[in-house]
């Protein structure tokens, strides 16, 4: 089970919007290097580093030294706990039915909008 003070780890290194990037990083390339990561923010690398910091605290990123590089993976599993916290097998299959017409609404909707301004 997941406790209160890792679960508030985990928000916080959510809720900013340049470590969901870093993230989202990790899930596209598994295994980037710190080096190839900073080269995506127009930060320091020291601030790469706290963010990433702040990541691994939450268990959200895990790094494995390789050579004098360190190799970054996404670490899904503290979300899904999260998740499977408040959901159940039930209320996640409506849940994920009604997310996937959300989507196709806001596509016809952007699709729309598009044709609009191109009037």
């Amino acid at each position: 089970m997941i406790t209160n003070d890792h679960m508030d780890s985990i928000f916080q290194a959510l809720a900013h919007a340049t470590r969901r990037a870093m993230l989202d990083y990790a899930q596209e390339k598994p295994g980037l290097t710190v080096g190839e990561l900073a080269q995506n923010f127009d930060v320091s690398r020291i601030a790469v580093m706290n963010h990433l910091a702040v990541l691994e605290k939450a268990n959200l990123i895990i790094s494995e030294k390789d050579g004098r590089a360190r190799r970054l993976y996404l670490n899904a599993m503290p979300i899904q706990d999260i998740h499977e916290r408040w959901t159940d097998c039930y209320s996640a299959h409506w849940a994920d039915r009604v997310n996937i017409i959300r989507h196709a609404a806001e596509a016809v909707a952007n699709k729309t909008r598009r044709r609009d301004l191109d009037v």
